[in-house]
């Protein structure tokens, strides 16, 4: 029974797709369904709460923010039509277009983006992402309990006009307002139902496309929304987002014709794919980092950075990228990935070095922290997914630490929001394999996530002051270049503190059959479904 639940889904959408409705001797357009592949189960859909890439995915079909996602995947307006900022970079004010609705055919209006902001910090809602409005006065003070929710810089002069004052200038700000997190949720729609305002048939969005059906462990099925302001344009008439835990079982399903769209083709597959699907292989690089997070509240790794830095120097990323993922990744040496506009990466050492060097500094700093493979190995374990790729890469890098250091390294293999719940609680032996595709286009959006007090985003527990502080201050900076010069400063020193292994920018695997129209290589690795339509 559980095959048929999972799997029916599919077969309906795609035999949908295949037919035509017959309404007297005329035949009728057929619906245009679009099945796509969204990895595992996401954490919620409740825009204020999902953690993952793959809630976002969802998300930004659903909802539409003051900025949003354009047919390239760059930045463009969204809610609002216009904005203003002050000369002092303090006051930004949003003018939302009249046309903006909601699914139930209500108006958008700046009330709405008010309460959704104060939603968003307080800490009744428990968000890990409260950090995204700290910038906004009061922000930081209400999610941590020290102000009201309703104290918070944020509000509506009319319903057309949405005023936002902050703390302080900052920099990244205003390309944040893309992501999901700052989008707006109908405060008439959470009043009325409450913690069930995310259920379908309750849901009520302003994006191209509003929920009808989620099935856990197996999909979420949403329809194109007629209030939508540019809905004459949404070719696709259902999407539906299938979701596994196994890319091979994506990769079958694809295979089959079930799935028109493959997020991250399995890297046990990518030469089969290139002799035989070579025309589905969408792979292109993404703002998008691959690394392993280390415990910096558990010994022996919190207090001996000699020890991280051999673990760090003794990871091979070039077989990685070359023999493994083998999709036009490229070895990591910092946290932010290359090709955020006008960031020059602060420079590593070690990516100078040959492998053979690094590999003998590794053993020399291992000897000198106390350990080696003779009367003291080193013990580790390393927390990943449950995921055939990921867990080679897993395999891959304990491998290297077992031959060249000694150490004995195990694997805890666990389903992703377990994975996730312990990285957050910083539950986790010694590492966990995560990833991180930027938020926006600027490097805060990877650098934050070693902040002292972002809570469960900062799943490796680091904490420097220091590094706090220089991020602030270049936050703090209106000029964008003397702005980024300090960014950069400030991850060479956390990278120097090796919190983190970085291992390799990331490349998507995406799969997309010719039948798919409109699919587009995206900075951030968002394609949403009202740019994309399904010929069959």
């Amino acid at each position: 029974m559980r095959f048929v639940r999972r799997f029916a889904p599919a077969a309906i959408a795609a035999f949908a797709t295949l037919s035509l409705v017959t309404i007297g001797s005329v035949p009728a357009v057929a619906e245009m369904v679009l099945n796509r592949g969204n990895q595992a189960e996401p954490t919620s859909l409740d825009p204020h709460k999902g953690t993952d890439v793959q809630s976002a995915r969802i998300g930004y079909d659903l909802f539409e923010g003051l900025l949003t996602f354009g047919p390239d995947g760059k930045t463009a307006p969204g809610v609002a039509e216009k904005w203003e900022i002050s000369a002092d970079g303090l006051t930004y004010t949003f003018t939302l277009r009249a046309d903006a609705k909601w699914s139930d055919g209500t108006a958008v209006t700046a009330d709405d983006f008010v309460f959704s902001w104060r939603r968003l910090v307080d800490p009744k809602t428990a968000s890990d992402y409260a950090y995204f409005l700290w910038p906004v006065k009061n922000g930081e003070a209400i999610s941590n309990g020290k102000a009201a929710p309703d104290t918070l810089g944020a509000v509506a002069v009319n319903p057309r006009t949405f005023r936002v004052t902050l703390e302080r200038p900052t920099g990244y700000f205003l390309s944040s307002l893309v992501h999901r997190m700052t989008y707006p949720v109908s405060k008439a729609n959470v009043e009325k139902f409450g913690p069930d305002f995310m259920k379908a048939g309750n849901l009520v969005s302003n994006g191209a496309y509003k929920l009808v059906e989620y099935m856990p462990q197996a999909y979420v099925k949403a329809v194109r929304n007629p209030f939508f302001r540019e809905a004459k344009s949404v070719k696709v008439d259902t999407v539906v987002f299938h979701h596994s835990d196994s890319p091979e079982t994506e990769l079958r399903r694809f295979r089959a014709g079930e799935l028109d769209i493959v997020q991250m083709a399995p890297v046990t597959q990518i030469d089969w794919l290139r002799q035989n699907m070579p025309e589905t292989m969408k792979f292109y690089p993404v703002l998008g980092t691959q690394y392993l997070a280390i415990n910096m509240t558990k010994e022996p790794l919190a207090s001996n950075p000699k020890l991280r830095q051999a673990l760090s120097l003794a990871v091979d990323r070039q077989i990685i990228v070359e023999k493994i993922t083998k999709s036009g990744e490229v070895p990591a040496y910092t946290l932010t990935a290359p090709g955020v506009p006008g960031y020059t990466l602060p420079e590593a050492n070690m990516a100078k070095a040959t492998q053979a060097e690094r590999d003998a500094m590794a053993k020399k700093l291992l000897a000198e922290a106390g350990y080696g493979p003779g009367a003291k190995p080193l013990t580790v374990e390393i927390l990943h997914n449950t995921n055939e790729s990921t867990r080679k890469i897993a395999v891959g890098v304990a491998s290297m630490w077992q031959s060249k250091l000694g150490a004995k390294v195990s694997l805890n293999n666990q389903e992703w929001k377990i994975v996730l719940q312990n990285a957050g609680e910083k539950s986790y032996a010694n590492m966990v394999v995560l990833g991180w595709i930027a938020d926006f286009p600027d490097p805060y959006t990877f650098l934050k996530l070693f902040l002292g007090d972002v809570g469960k985003m900062n799943r490796s527990g680091y904490a420097n002051p220091t590094y706090d502080e220089k991020l602030s201050a270049a936050n703090l900076t209106t000029d964008p270049a003397k702005r980024l010069a300090l960014v950069a400063e400030a991850e060479g020193m956390m990278l120097a503190d090796a919190p983190l292994i970085p291992i390799y920018h990331t490349a998507y695997r995406n799969l997309v059959h010719p039948r798919v129209k409109g699919w587009f290589e995206s900075p951030m690795g968002v394609q949403p479904t009202r740019y994309i339509e399904v010929t069959r």
